[in-house]
C-alpha cells in the first residue's frame, strides 16, 4: 500500500490528541524543526501518523499535501462555520499554499472566493481553480476588495502571506465581527486594541493541521476537488528549484524526487 505521511509524530495519550488536536501534542516531534530528519532518505515515524492512499494517487502529485496542502486546509476548515451563503472570502496570496485554499473553500463552502497577488500569471491559475473574483495586488487592492463586497468588507480573510504589507491590507478588507486567518508569517500583527473591541473583529492563527484533517484532504483530492499545481524536481537538482522559488518562476509547489522513486 502506499502512505503519506502526518507531518507531526504524537504521542496520542495527552488530552490534546484525545481531542484530536494533535498539533498541539504535549510529547511531539517534528522531523526538521524540533528534531533530525526534515531531508533525510529514510524517516522514522509511527503508526499515528500514516494516512493510506487512495490507489489513484501518485506519492510524487500529493506529496506536498502533507504540509502546505493540511495547512491551507486546516486553516479553511475552521473557517466553514462563518461561511454561509451569500459570504465572501478573500485569500491573499495565490502560491503554493494559496491556491489549495481557494480549492478547499470551493470544496467546503458557499462563499463567494476573491483572491489578492501581486502576480497576474497567479491570477489566470486562481481563476482555473475556482475564484470568483481576482485583484492585482498594485495598491488599489482595498479599495477593489471594498467594492466587490459593497463597501462592507469580507466576512473572512485568509492571509497566506503575512508580511510585506498584507497584513495591513488585509485587515482593512475586513469586515465588522470577521475573522482574519493568519497563515503566512513573517510580519508583525499591529492592531489598536479598541479597534477589536468596537469592530469585534476576530484573529486566529493556524499550525499546520490535524491528522484527521490531512485524512480529509486525501479524500477530497481522490474525488478531484482539490488538485495540487507542481514542478517536478530530481533530488540533485534541489539547488535548482530553490533558485525558481527565490526568483518567482515557481508558481504552486516544488516536489523532489529521489532517483529510482
Amino acid at each position: 500500500d502506499t502512505v503519506i505521511v502526518h507531518p507531526l509524530i504524537t504521542c496520542g495519550f495527552c488530552r490534546a490528541c484525545r481531542a484530536g488536536n494533535d498539533m498541539h501534542c504535549a510529547n511531539s516531534a517534528f522531523p526538521g524543526i524540533s528534531t533530525d530528519g526534515g531531508m533525510a532518505a529514510f524517516l522514522k515515524t509511527t503508526a499515528r501518523a500514516v494516512v493510506k492512499l487512495d490507489p489513484s494517487l501518485a506519492p510524487k502529485d500529493i506529496a506536498a499535501l502533507a504540509d502546505a496542502g493540511l495547512t491551507a486546509y486546516h486553516a479553511v476548515k475552521k473557517a466553514v462555520p462563518v461561511l454561509y451563503p451569500g459570504t465572501k472570502a478573500v485569500v491573499i496570496g495565490a502560491g503554493g499554499l494559496g491556491h489549495i485554499g481557494v480549492q478547499c473553500l470551493k470544496a467546503l463552502t458557499p462563499a463567494e472566493v476573491i483572491v489578492v497577488d501581486k502576480s497576474a500569471e497567479a491570477l489566470e491559475l486562481a481563476r482555473g481553480w475556482g475564484a470568483d473574483h481576482t485583484v492585482l495586488a498594485d495598491g488599489s487592492e482595498v479599495s477593489k476588495v471594498r467594492e466587490i463586497t459593497e463597501g462592507q468588507g469580507a466576512e473572512v480573510i485568509l492571509d497566506f502571506v503575512g508580511e510585506g504589507g498584507a497584513l495591513e491590507s488585509g485587515i482593512a478588507m475586513l469586515r465588522r465581527a470577521g475573522y482574519y486567518y493568519v497563515i503566512g508569517y513573517g510580519g508583525r500583527l499591529v492592531v489598536p486594541t479598541i479597534d477589536i473591541i468596537s469592530t469585534e473583529i476576530n484573529f486566529i492563527g493556524n499550525l499546520v493541521g490535524t491528522y484527521n484533517d490531512l485524512v480529509e484532504l486525501m479524500a477530497l483530492t481522490a474525488q478531484g476537488k482539490v488538485r495540487l499545481h507542481t514542478a517536478v524536481y530530481p533530488l540533485e537538482a534541489a539547488l535548482d528549484a530553490i533558485h525558481d522559488l527565490e526568483s518567482g518562476r515557481l508558481h504552486g509547489r516544488g516536489i523532489l524526487v529521489p532517483a529510482g522513486a
